[in-house]
């Protein structure tokens, strides 16, 4: 019968490559860090999650140096991280990007890997800068609830003229009696192309003869943090 080899002898790492791989993984880890501090664009900032990262690479970047080319050191440590539960959830994608690439920083740094390391890592920064700065993917749309009272006898068109004026798009959602049937409260759907046309949008149509409780809610399907 033949012999089934289970692991080899396991590579150790001489001080000065484990030195130099830990200081890699560090060094690349504080400058993703920086860059999601930089580009950040969110409402909970969190100091915890950029220090974890370059605790997390380093720690990578260790695990990898232990382990070597041994098979049974590489089982007996994932054993052990399969008994650490990981309960910590980040609520935005982006954060659990910058994460991955921090790990992923310091498990090629740990495997000696510093080109992959140094090149990926570049690339990422470059990518998150370019996507920020171009603003990539936003889609920036601001709907608002439109609300007002005329009197009967106003005509509507000098209020429609001024709705299509600072909007995009405008469709009726309400219409009613108030005042004992002397005026007709009117509810709007409108879409601006800009946030900045709100306020002229509200004085343009204060200025219209008889037009009352003219008010303005904002519905933002898109929130962007």
């Amino acid at each position: 019968m033949g012999e089934f080899l289970i692991s080899g002898p396991a590579a150790v790492a001489t001080p000065q490559h484990a030195a130099l791989s830990l200081l890699l993984a560090f060094g690349l880890a504080q400058a993703i860090g920086a860059v999601y501090v930089w580009t950040f664009r969110g409402m909970s900032y969190s100091i915890g999650l950029v220090q974890s990262m370059v605790i997390g690479a380093t720690v990578a970047a260790m695990l990898m140096l232990a382990i070597g080319n041994s098979i049974a050191a590489g089982i007996g440590i994932a054993g052990g991280l399969a008994l650490v539960r990981f309960r910590t959830a980040l609520r935005d994608p982006r954060d659990m990007m910058f994460v991955f690439a921090a790990l992923g920083s310091g498990i090629a740094s740990g495997l000696g890997a510093h080109v992959v390391a140094l090149l990926g890592t570049g690339l990422f920064c470059a990518s998150v800068f370019t996507l920020t700065l171009s603003e990539f993917g936003s889609q920036r749309r601001f709907d608002g609830l439109l609300r007002f009272s005329l009197p009967i006898t106003t005509d509507e068109g000098d209020v429609m003229k001024v709705l299509r004026q600072h909007s995009t798009s405008v469709a009726l959602v309400t219409l009613r009696e108030v005042a004992q049937g002397q005026a007709m409260e009117h509810a709007y759907q409108i879409r601006l192309s800009n946030p900045k046309q709100r306020s002229s949008l509200i004085v343009a149509l204060e200025q219209i003869v008889g037009i009352q409780d003219v008010s303005l809610l904002l519905q933002e399907p898109t929130v962007e943090l």
